[in-house]
């Protein structure tokens, strides 16, 4: 089968396409001191272009080890494609350098879901999970991803995606990383949107996908990545995951000053 490769879709949009001004921007997003990074299981990492979201995304990735494979889950903002596809083969171009798929893992997930397809359709112009994969390579270049898209709120189809990646992490053996990309309240006055995601972060940090998507429902929050998130709690869950922790929390009033309509991002660590 032809290998196909997947082109970065918001490279000099959401981030820089020339690799040194990349390196040189989540340079100045790092926090001033890390701690050494720990191993995790899976880590809640917003999408939005890096001037809003990337001191968040930057810390919370930049404080876990980073293994070959990562498995990375985000929302579908372009309605096409399959409602759970995965990229399964092929290779995605990236400023820092090309990012091969991993096939036996992807080939593992298949096997166990119901649900999922393979798919490129959902992949194409899908930032969820491009935003996150520079940032991956700024601290490991050598990686290798599995890409999943969830396009549906059908909890059953979720449940078994969830369940699907951790039956294939625990037959493939190696260290695996879960990545959920998600924003949280988008458009809101910036006092709601904090009180909106720490209800909803709350739950989180208590591994309780079932009350996080309660409280999504409940107060309407505007989180585009409940599913993924969702699915790498089960996924984590069935992992042995004890804790979780709240790396950081910010909204992109926090950078432009305008508080009247903000989007939340939070950063989050499963181990």
């Amino acid at each position: 089968m032809r290998e196909f490769v997947r082109k970065p879709h918001v490279a000099g949009y959401f981030y820089p396409r020339d690799p040194i001004r990349l390196s040189e921007m989540i340079e100045r997003l790092l926090p001033p001191k890390l701690p050494a990074p720990k191993k995790a299981i899976a880590v809640i990492s917003p999408h939005a272009g890096y001037m809003y979201s990337g001191y968040v995304a930057v810390e919370t990735i930049g404080r876990v080890v980073i293994p070959e494979d990562i498995i990375i889950l985000g929302p579908n903002h372009t309605g096409l494609g399959a409602q759970l596809s995965i990229m399964a083969r092929g290779v995605w171009m990236m400023p820092f350098g090309d990012v091969p798929i991993n096939e036996e893992l992807s080939e593992k997930i298949l096997k166990y879901s119901k649900y999922l397809e393979d798919d490129t359709l959902a992949h194409l112009a899908e930032h969820s999970i491009e935003v996150q994969i520079p940032i991956l390579q700024y601290f490991r270049r050598d990686i290798r991803i599995v890409p999943i898209v969830v396009g549906t709120h059908n909890l059953e189809y979720v449940n078994d995606l969830g369940n699907a990646i951790s039956r294939a992490i625990l037959e493939y053996g190696r260290e695996v990383l879960l990545i959920a990309s998600t924003d949280f309240s988008h458009y809101e006055p910036q006092k709601i949107a904090y009180e909106k995601d720490s209800y909803v972060i709350e739950a989180i940090l208590n591994l309780d996908p079932v009350t996080m998507v309660k409280r999504v429902m409940e107060r309407d929050v505007s989180m585009c990545g409940v599913m993924p998130t969702f699915a790498v709690l089960v996924a984590s869950i069935n992992l042995k995951a004890k804790k979780a922790e709240l790396v950081r929390y910010m909204t992109s009033g926090d950078v432009t000053g305008d508080t009247s309509q903000v989007v939340g991002y939070a950063g989050i660590i499963i181990s």
